[in-house]
């Protein structure tokens, strides 16, 4: 099911990034239960969540909440993972990328091929992801556009938040009190698993100290025609 609307079109709207962040939601809940939003439990998802299950008639509440667990992620997180459920109501689907023999260590060690593969797994059927992906986060994502066409999985891809920056997030998510991870409040302002991230701007803490930049689950996509 293609998008009603080319991502073009859609980038001249992404002036007004809420209008932006409504629309493209409504777009990717076209798919249903074939479209899934990958959580992280960073301030993106609060956003996402919140906005995803206000769309009109409760069409969103029938996309599909996600999460990849590593095994070593932040206790923080995990109390975030809670109160995400508490919160909007939903039940979060887990797939397990975690390695009781070999646990994930730090920069040397993470991001194993079981991630990527959760990930395929999470995404076995469906005709669409939702991401929390923005252009400010950093040089490889500088060019997103809020619809995408993923090739490699043969999906859309749907980045909703592209346009917005970190003062957008936070505005809304204190203007309707939403929940977020309280290591947000410690100078980390990009999470991931707990021994491969430092509290830094943008995704400086991810990997610090090595060249890595992603975690290999995004990959490049082409604009729809």
């Amino acid at each position: 099911m293609p998008p009603v609307e080319s991502s073009q079109r859609h980038t001249n709207a992404a002036l007004d990034t809420g209008l932006s962040l409504t629309h493209t939601l409504r777009e990717a809940a076209r798919h249903g239960n074939q479209a899934v939003l990958l959580c992280s439990f960073q301030k993106e998802e609060s956003v996402l969540i919140d906005e995803l299950l206000r769309l009109d008639q409760g069409t969103g509440s029938a996309v599909r909440i996600v999460t990849i667990d590593t095994g070593v992620l932040f206790e923080e997180t995990m109390q975030t993972w809670r109160e995400f459920e508490k919160r909007y109501g939903v039940e979060i689907e887990v797939f397990d990328a975690s390695n009781p023999d070999a646990p994930w260590s730090g920069p040397e060690h993470c991001c194993s091929v079981a991630k990527v593969a959760a990930l395929e797994s999470a995404l076995a059927g469906a005709e669409a992801w939702i991401t929390g992906i923005r252009r400010e986060q950093g040089p490889t994502r500088a060019e997103t556009l809020p619809i995408e066409r993923d090739e490699k999985r043969g999906l859309w891809k749907y980045n909703p938040l592209a346009h917005w920056t970190e003062k957008d997030l936070w505005r809304r998510i204190h203007e309707r009190d939403l929940p977020y991870n309280p290591l947000h409040d410690q100078g980390y302002e990009s999470i991931g698993c707990a021994p491969c991230t430092q509290p830094g701007s943008g995704r400086e803490g991810r990997w610090a100290g090595t060249d890595k930049t992603e975690c290999g689950l995004h990959v490049e996509v082409v604009e729809p025609q």
